[in-house]
């Protein structure tokens, strides 16, 4: 009898607390550290409105398409360089320090010809390779690679000090190619000047050729500068096809 009493004025206390705290008279409800079985705050596996268990993601990107860059000193043959250096210092080339020789890459050279009392004919050739890969919330690479290609074409028409330029779309080398010529000065020489700017995929390359003629020498065309630079700019594309081959 005395037990029976002890137990109806238990289960008269639980009837007096509020509905939300019965399941802890009752002992269910609650898992090992006491916090309770059901949240309010949202899923993250939710789906919206339809409560899809996967929830939403963002659609995923083409995989850019190439992986690697070539080495830049390597973009041309011994030939290529010889024809457009005569008197090449460095046939190999002197290449640019790179945290990531797969996203960026550059080389440059430089050729003095003396002819005596015809003068000097000076050369100088830069290649510079620049590779994206596909970001969410960025992009696919060859967005990027297009988006900084049309920057490179801008920036090459602002040159500091270039008169006469002239643009012109080049055909058969990457996706895109635009090759320009301009003239300059510099140290008091003039100098003819020819670029090309192209993108083959997710990768842009630069191509910058030029000349002067120092000590009385001739100053080179521009146009003729421009045919052995966009000779040049098909074996630099071919190099990037050949490092991901």
């Amino acid at each position: 009898m005395h037990r029976s009493a002890k137990r109806l004025a238990g289960l008269l206390t639980c009837a007096a607390v509020p509905v939300m705290l019965v399941a802890g008279c009752s002992g269910s409800g609650t898992d090992s550290s006491g916090d309770t079985a059901t949240s309010d705050a949202p899923s993250s596996k939710t789906g919206g409105a339809g409560g899809s268990a996967t929830g939403s993601t963002a659609p995923s990107l083409a995989l850019a398409k190439y992986k690697k860059l070539p080495n830049p000193c390597e973009a041309f043959s011994q030939d290529t360089i010889k024809n457009l250096l005569p008197k090449v210092k460095n046939a190999s080339g002197e290449q640019g320090k790179s945290s990531d020789n797969n996203a960026r890459g550059y080389c440059a050279w430089n050729s003095s010809d003396a002819k005596g009392v015809d003068g000097t004919q000076y050369r100088w050739l830069d290649v510079s390779y620049q590779r994206y890969d596909s970001e969410q919330g960025i992009g696919t690479g060859e967005k990027r690679a297009t988006e900084f290609y049309a920057k490179k074409v801008d920036d090459a028409k602002a040159t500091e000090g270039a008169k006469n330029v002239k643009t012109a779309k080049t055909d058969g080398t990457g996706d895109e190619a635009t090759s320009l010529t301009y003239e300059s000065k510099k140290d008091g020489n003039d100098f003819g000047n020819a670029t090309v700017v192209m993108r083959t995929a997710n990768v842009v390359i630069t191509l910058n050729y030029n000349g002067a003629g120092l000590a009385g020498a001739d100053t080179p065309k521009s146009a003729d500068l421009l045919k052995s630079a966009q000779a040049a700019a098909k074996e630099a594309v071919t190099a990037v096809n050949k490092a991901n081959g």
